[in-house]
Order: C-alpha cells, then structure tokens, then sequence
C-alpha cells in the first residue's frame, strides 16, 4: 500500500483532538529507558515501521544522511558493551567525591538486556560538497541525523517500546566493532526493546540527578533575555 507521502496527491492535513493528544501524550511519556528491558523479540514489522519513521525525519538539503545498523548477535553486543564499558571507567573519573559516588550508582544503558540495538549514523558526504541549506551552518547534516533518532523514539514510545540512546560511547571503539568506515560519523547507539514500565518522570530525575528547567526561564521574545510586552504568553507557559 501506497503511504500518502508517495503521492503528490494533496490530503486533509487536519489532526483530530484525539490524534493531538496522543501526540502530546507520546511526546510528554517518551523516556530514556536503561533497566526496564525485557528479552521479547521486536517482531520485524515492527521494527520496520520505527525504521520508516526515523527514515522520514527531516533533513536539511532532503539529504538523508543517515544508515541505520540494526544489532541483534548478543556476540556484537557484548562487544559494544565492553566499549560502553572502558568509556563508562573514564567517565566517572571526571566526576568528583560525593557526585561521582552518585554516578556509579546510576543504571546508563541496557546494551545487553535489550533485543535490539540500532546505530544510527551520518554520511557527510552523502550529498555532495555543496549541500541546500548547509552553505553557511555545515554541522546541519549532523541534527539532520539527530531528527532521525527522534523519530524512531517517539515511533517506539507509541508502539510501548522503551529506547535508551547509549552516549557514553567512544566513537571510533564503535566504528571498530561494527565495521563503520572512518568518514561515516556515529550518531546514537541506541537500545529498543519491549519494558516492564516506564517512569513517570525521566529516571534521572527520579534518582535525583537533575530536575526538569521551568519552561517559563527558557523562554524570550525578539532578543535574549527580552520579555516585555509577552506577559499572556508567559502566563500560558506558566
């Protein structure tokens, strides 16, 4: 079947209230899952349809820099799991006293519990040299691929699936294990599988790593820091 994005056909593009609250609702549940895995297999038509989804990210230039590497063979795992783990030693030295105590306790991925790891890379090249919208910013190939991994984990959060992107992860150690040419730059390693639960709030917050930001600080109107005039929107933010 033809999906309506195929076709120059134009379509209503109007959401129902139920449609937008799942949206929301999709986007406001999405979390970084680590120890929540269970082994069920993703079935492949699953599997596929997140695959879609990240395929039909954004991208500036429509030019598609991504390759996804799909992970199954519990042998590559245990190998991006040993690089998980020699980034993950260095990584707690960086932090100090009572802080990098805090750290060591921390749940940081679920290489091994999940049934399935994606890579998601970037060709950079992919392209050609001068790319539609990239003269001026050339790292938009990167948040293009970035846009890719969205996708995939709001598709996996509406299909009950738990993602946990893997970033303490040195670059070329991943490229070694999964065979990644030198000038394809890694992306996300990504975990996906079925949960047990997800939290109410994302985990590091629960274990009282960071809190969320009041979105009311983040926001400003026509300049840093300017507000003056914008008080019913600030109201609405709350």
């Amino acid at each position: 079947m033809r999906d309506a994005t195929d076709t120059p056909i134009q379509y209503d593009p109007a959401f129902t209230l139920d449609e937008r609250v799942a949206v929301y609702r999709c986007i406001h549940t999405r979390r970084d899952v680590r120890g929540q895995f269970r082994h069920d297999p993703v079935p492949d038509e699953v599997l596929a349809r997140l695959l879609e989804a990240a395929h039909h990210a954004p991208s500036v230039g429509f030019m598609q820099p991504w390759d996804f590497i799909v992970i199954r063979d519990p042998a590559v795992k245990k190998k991006v799991h040993a690089a998980f783990a020699c980034a993950q030693a260095e990584a707690t030295e960086m932090f100090e006293n009572e802080q990098r105590e805090r750290y060591r306790r921390l749940k940081l991925e679920g290489i091994l519990d999940a049934p399935v790891g994606i890579c998601i890379t970037c060709d950079r090249a992919r392209a050609g040299k001068v790319v539609l919208g990239r003269t001026h910013q050339p790292e938009m190939d990167l948040y293009s691929a970035v846009c890719a991994v969205e996708n995939l984990w709001l598709a996996a959060r509406a299909e009950n699936l738990g993602v946990g992107w893997v970033s303490i992860l040195d670059y070329n150690a991943l490229r070694e294990v999964l065979g990644i040419p030198p000038e394809i730059q890694p992306i996300a390693y990504l975990c996906v599988g079925s949960v047990t639960h997800f939290y109410a709030k994302p985990e590091l917050e629960v274990a009282g790593w960071r809190t969320r930001l009041p979105l009311h600080d983040l926001v400003w109107f026509d300049g840093w820091h300017k507000r003056t005039g914008n008080e019913p929107l600030l109201d609405a933010i709350g």
